[in-house]
């Protein structure tokens, strides 16, 4: 049998705020989307059932066009089961409502679900379990068996964690993990393994990379592959701008190092030491790489080398500034800190 696990889908969340409206609604759509093309890919690859291993919705209360999306994608898709396990963004979805024979959900007790040689078994971690669900779990050692929590795997016990060292020896062979946004995977013991199948679609510069799910396939030995599904990709790059000798060059440098895609929402982290006033460039580079990528940020990190001489004759604020830190007992390299922030400070940006 092929089951598929997915988590984390966050119907209804905010999406990037430095996004425009426009593509803040399209972003939207995008999720929507991609559950969707994940349903359609379970259907021609014939899969029984899916995971859903929490934090379907962003909410309790999600919006309504947001939750008939998704109960009306499971209604008419009769052939496929749909195990949804609450997380701690949906805790309280009122499943119930919608009394779809086709969707299985658990609850803060274990709930266990028979597809012949695999068994799916979850709980919904809270307050009350969250220390004695571990000894409550019992599994056959001869059947396949599937365990679906949500939380942080770790050494500690608790609300969204997940003691892994409490699941050891309890013949488990894949644990369905949601809560972590990025796909990846681990040992529990010598038979099990856990893997968090991450979400469907990023949506912030938080959840940068390919984004997916997992295909468990449990005939004779269990063996499980990812899947990218997202519709677009979030990337993070930082440029080292020294060396460049105005925006032109810092835009040709930044250019040489960015090999995203044209579909992907790209973060540019500018670094570095320049001699030239650098206001402005972040919005600069932004503006001419516009069409060459879905949506892009820049942060100017960069220290901007001041030469005292330069200014002497400067009447203003900013010179009066370079010049009194310029002729302080501050070591250079002090200097160039205090310049840039003040500096910045002065722009009215940000300092950290």
């Amino acid at each position: 049998m092929k089951i598929l696990h997915c988590a984390d889908i966050h119907f209804g969340s905010k999406i990037e705020s430095k996004f425009p409206k426009e593509k803040s609604d399209e972003r939207k759509r995008e999720v929507r989307a991609a559950f969707l093309r994940m349903v359609e890919y379970a259907k021609r690859n014939n899969i029984g059932a899916i995971i859903l291993a929490g934090d379907i919705f962003d909410s309790d209360r999600p919006l309504k066009r947001e939750k008939e999306y998704f109960y009306s994608v499971v209604r008419n898709t009769p052939e496929i089961d749909f195990l949804y396990l609450c997380g701690n963004h949906d805790t309280m979805e009122s499943y119930i409502e919608y009394g779809l024979e086709n969707l299985k959900t658990f609850s803060g007790e274990w709930t266990t679900y028979d597809y012949g040689d695999a068994v799916i078994s979850g709980i919904e971690i809270n307050e009350n379990n969250a220390l004695s669900l571990y000894s409550s779990l019992k599994l056959e050692r001869d059947k396949v068996n599937i365990v679906v929590l949500h939380g942080q795997v770790g050494s500690t016990a608790g609300m969204c964690k997940i003691q892994l060292s409490k699941l050891r020896n309890k013949n488990i062979d894949y644990l369905a993990l949601g809560h972590i946004h990025t796909f990846s995977s681990g040992k529990i013991d010598e038979r099990g393994q856990y893997i968090y199948s991450g979400c469907l679609e990023g949506r912030g510069f938080d959840e940068i990379g390919e984004k997916g799910f997992v295909v468990i396939d449990t005939n004779e030995k269990i063996s499980f592959k990812f899947v990218p599904n997202c519709s677009r990709v979030f990337e993070e790059v930082t440029v080292d701008i020294s060396g460049t000798q105005d925006i032109f060059t810092a835009y040709q440098k930044v250019l040489s190092f960015i090999k995203c895609k044209p579909s992907d929402i790209v973060r540019i982290n500018l670094t570095g030491e320049v001699s030239y006033d650098t206001e402005g460039l972040d919005k600069e580079i932004e503006k001419q790489l516009a069409h060459k990528y879905y949506f892009v940020s820049v942060k100017n990190g960069v220290a901007v080398k001041y030469d005292a001489s330069s200014v002497e004759g400067d009447v203003s604020l900013r010179g009066e500034f370079i010049r009194e830190v310029m002729s302080s007992d501050y070591s250079e390299e002090d200097k160039t800190a205090i310049i840039t922030c003040g500096l910045k400070a002065l722009r009215g940006g940000e300092v950290e």
